[in-house]
């Protein structure tokens, strides 16, 4: 699998995160975040450990661990924080517009330690790409909460420490794999989640849930987990940081033609527009002829 590989990787994990963010604002109607992103890593963690195991592969040095265990702190432990936090306070379209800035924050982080190349061609396929995820949510963006500036300043620290993750995983993940990588990253910040969520007292509406809340809740574990988070490190094995986080402008589009799909909510022309939008955007940044090849990024302290 080649960087073309990669990038589908990355558009199918996008894809399905946008399908996660509506089981997600059904479940904050009756989980906090702590006991929802619990959830999602902890079955997650549970689906990818034993093909990680079965599959005979080589593991990351012993030397790397703790490096990969800040990394899954970061992403698997204060990231679904602020993404299930970000959601209680805004709309899922302020939301996922919020979380588009992704690509902007990863090229300047990977520009700040040295990773990756800026090209005007990256800028400008990445705002081509924003401005088709603002197209899209055209119609859902006017009806903003009170309040919901938090939500999308919680969301927008969200999209930064994906950034994060994004540019200082990648040396591991070539060296060791996608599957392993996660399984460990997954395994150092699923249980730091679940002990907080324990002590808070998080999981005692999950007596009361109906077969609905426990679909929803496997869904996220399963492919907004699993599925999702494998398909991120597979990308990042593969191309660069950047053009993965580009992918994420797919997910606002997965969520609206999911609410379209499952909710009955209405399509307007201006999403077709913003779909095209968003595929040429990702198109013209991942077709830069001058990007280098990728440095290895600094260790995070």
């Amino acid at each position: 699998m080649g960087e073309l590989g990669g990038m589908v990787a990355a558009i199918l994990s996008s894809g399905l995160g946008g399908t996660s963010i509506g089981a997600t604002r059904y479940l904050t109607l009756v989980l906090d975040p702590l006991a929802i992103g619990s959830f999602r890593f902890v079955i997650g963690f549970a689906l990818l450990l034993p093909i990680a195991v079965l599959r005979g592969g080589p593991w990351p040095d012993r030397s790397g661990w703790p490096a990969i265990a800040g990394l899954g702190l970061l992403f698997f432990f204060l990231f679904p924080i602020l993404f299930n936090a970000a959601l209680i306070f805004t709309t899922a379209a302020r939301g996922a517009l919020a979380l588009s800035t992704l690509p902007l924050l990863t090229m300047a982080a990977g520009a700040v330690l040295g990773t990756e190349a800026l090209t005007g061609r990256k800028l400008l396929g990445v705002g081509i790409a924003m401005g088709g995820v603002a197209l899209a949510l055209l119609s859902g963006l006017a009806a903003a909460p009170e309040g919901a500036w938090r939500g999308d300043l919680l969301m927008v620290l969200a999209a930064f420490c994906m950034a994060l993750y994004g540019v200082w995983s990648k040396p591991f993940i070539r060296r060791a794999g996608p599957i392993p990588f996660t399984v460990l990253a997954m395994g150092a910040g699923a249980p730091c989640l679940t002990l907080v969520a324990l002590v808070r007292g998080s999981f005692a509406p999950v007596a009361h849930f109906a077969p609905p809340q426990w679909l929803a809740a496997a869904y996220l574990g399963a492919f907004g987990g699993a599925l999702t988070f494998y398909l991120w490190a597979l990308a990042l094995e593969r191309t660069t940081p950047t053009r993965v986080a580009v992918s994420v402008t797919v997910n606002p589009i997965s969520a609206a033609l999911t609410g379209a799909l499952l909710l009955g909510e209405p399509l307007h022309w201006h999403l077709a527009v913003g779909i095209v939008a968003v595929f040429g955007g990702i198109v013209i940044a991942m077709l830069d002829p001058r990007s280098p090849p990728p440095s290895a990024p600094r260790r995070p302290a």
